[in-house]
Formats: C-alpha cells, structure tokens, sequence
C-alpha cells in the first residue's frame, strides 16, 4: 500500500479555483470520488492529499480543468467525466488534440470538440469531399457540420452553405399541416435553424438566406441539381431511402463538400423500408474522398442521463436480438 502524501497545485485565482469547483463543488467531489483523493482550497492554490499516483492523476485533470477556465471554455459533467476516462487510461496524448478551436458562436463561445470522436469527425470534413457522421444522438454531428460549414464559408472555400432533412411524416400527413409547402416542412427542419441561430444569430442567418448564401430545404428540393462550391449537409440521413441517398450523393459539383449525418437506431420510414443510410455503408465504405465516422455512447455530449438511456436501450436491444437468436435456434 502506498503511502499517503500531500502536493501543492498553484492555479491563476481564487475566480479559477471556484469555476474549476463547479456549482455546489460537484467538479470536485467527483474528483475526490474517482481518484480517492482529498482537495483542499489555500488562496490561489489546491491541495492534496492521498496516495502519490492518485494525486498525479487528479493534478493532470485539475490543469486540464484550469486551461478550460483560461481559454473560457465551459466545464460541464460531460467534459469531466470524458476527461476523467482519458486520464485513468493514460491517453494524456489525446488531451492535447481536443484542443483545435472550429469557430465562435455569435456570443463569442468556442466550438473545439470535445471527444476523440469529434476530433477524429473535424479532421475527417477537413480532408475529404463526403462524410458520413453516424451514431446515437448528442455526439454533436449536426452542430459540429454547421460549424465546419460556417468554418469553410468565412474562408471563402465555398460560395454558400446548403442544409437538407428528408421530411419523414410521423403520424400525420404534410397534406393535413396548416400553411403553405414551406410551413408545413418548417417543423422537419428546425433543429437546423436552431445551430445557425447558436452560431450566427438570426439577423446574420436571415441576411445570408435573403441572399441565398445560406439555403435550408427538405430533400426533395435537390433532385435534378447540381451543387458546385457549395458546403452541404444532409441531416437525419437515416430516415432517406436508398433512392435518395444516391439522388442526394449524385447532386455533389465541382468544389463542393457534402456531411450526412443519422442515427441508424432511430430510422422512422414507414413499412420497414431499408434505410438509405445503412445501405450506403456497404456500398461506398472503400472509396478514397469518402469517410465514415462512427460515433458511440463515449462522444455524447448532452446531460449525462442521455447516455445512460442510449446504453440502456442498446443493452435491451441486444439482448433481444440473443432472445431472439436462442428461439431459432430451438426450432
């Protein structure tokens, strides 16, 4: 058994030492918690108390937690606990990639990815003409494809940015939807409007849609085009039919970069049609220009509880799908 042992960490002031606690100190008791140490508050410094090789884990995340504090980067129980993970797996190299800033909100907010996940999504846009971004929800693969797409319109890579959602009816019928064909596809497409509002605002968003720099339809708006210097992203893709997909792939032009993102376990076309999205990952998964990131429950970035309710449903689907195998197999 080790010995226990104390160490100073010296931090900027006593403004960071209370953002790096958290609200109620929950940064720090789950600190405490993970690594079995104690952390105590000297002016502008911490310190700790414990065994030796706990103390340096719990340093390596309260640095890490101080340079968030520094760069005014947000810490969340998200963040934490993805940061937490890394140090308890001695992966320090890959503190270091999530560090690359995309852009900044309209209030000044960075956005810089905060999984390897995402990492692995921005440098995967970076290189190739079409990504695939597939995974579960809250990994961020909308936001972070607006972010890039912004990214790469304000450096004049391309002219403008064009969003696309396959308009799935769940229950009711676009033909029974008050309004006209854009009212009635609004709805499908709002969480679109919802990360250019974050990220632009709405009098700029509204400025670059007058002018068509910016356009947001569903898919079908795409058919017969042909979309050059144009940054595109196709949203919800899990919900296209194969037809679709290859309509939607097929529209790509000279200078264009295109990001399709879905959640293969949440496809809601009607009469178990196969997925557009699905298939296209048998069929495209060998081309050079054409990436597939596949995201898990360790890149969500929403409350907590999300990910515990994508890992919950992902055990009762697989053990469903064993229930299922053993009948069969009885037969």
């Amino acid at each position: 058994m080790e010995l226990i042992t104390e160490k100073i960490l010296e931090l900027n002031n006593a403004d960071s030492i209370m953002k790096i606690y958290g609200k109620f100190d929950e940064n720090i008791k789950e600190i405490e918690k993970k690594f079995n140490v104690r952390v105590l508050t000297r002016e502008n410094s911490l310190k700790l108390i414990g065994e030796d090789k706990n103390i340096e884990k719990a340093i390596k995340v309260l640095n890490k937690l101080n340079d968030m504090v520094n760069d005014n980067i947000a810490i969340d129980q998200q963040s934490l606990s993805y940061l937490i993970d890394i140090i308890e797996k001695g992966d320090k190299d890959d503190l270091e990639s999530l560090k690359e800033i995309v852009c900044y909100t309209v209030r000044g907010k960075k956005i810089l990815p905060k999984t390897l996940g995402q990492k692995k999504y921005i440098d995967a846009i970076e290189k190739n003409e079409i990504v695939f971004g597939i995974g579960p929800a809250g990994t961020g693969k909308t936001y972070l494809a607006m972010a890039m797409a912004i990214k790469a319109f304000k450096r004049e890579e391309v002219n403008r940015i064009i969003l696309t959602r396959p308009a799935v009816e769940a229950g009711e019928s676009l033909g029974f939807l008050p309004g006209d064909l854009q009212e009635k596809v609004d709805p499908y497409l709002r969480p679109l409007y919802d990360a250019l509002y974050d990220i632009l605002g709405p009098e700029t968003y509204m400025k670059y849609r007058e002018k068509g720099l910016i356009e947001v339809a569903p898919l079908a708006y795409m058919r017969g085009r042909t979309l050059d210097d144009s940054f595109i992203i196709l949203d919800e893709a899990q919900n296209t039919t194969p037809e679709q997909m290859k309509m939607f792939l097929t529209r790509l032009g000279f200078g264009s970069k295109a990001v399709i993102t879905g959640d293969i376990t949440q496809i809601d076309l009607p009469g178990g049609k196969i997925s557009g999205l699905v298939k296209v990952t048998q069929i495209l998964r060998d081309i050079d220009g054409i990436s597939f990131i596949n995201f898990t429950q360790r890149d969500v970035v929403r409350h907590k509880l999300v990910q515990k309710i994508i890992n919950a449903y992902e055990a009762y689907e697989n053990k469903k799908m064993k229930n299922a195998s053993g009948d069969k197999n009885k037969r």
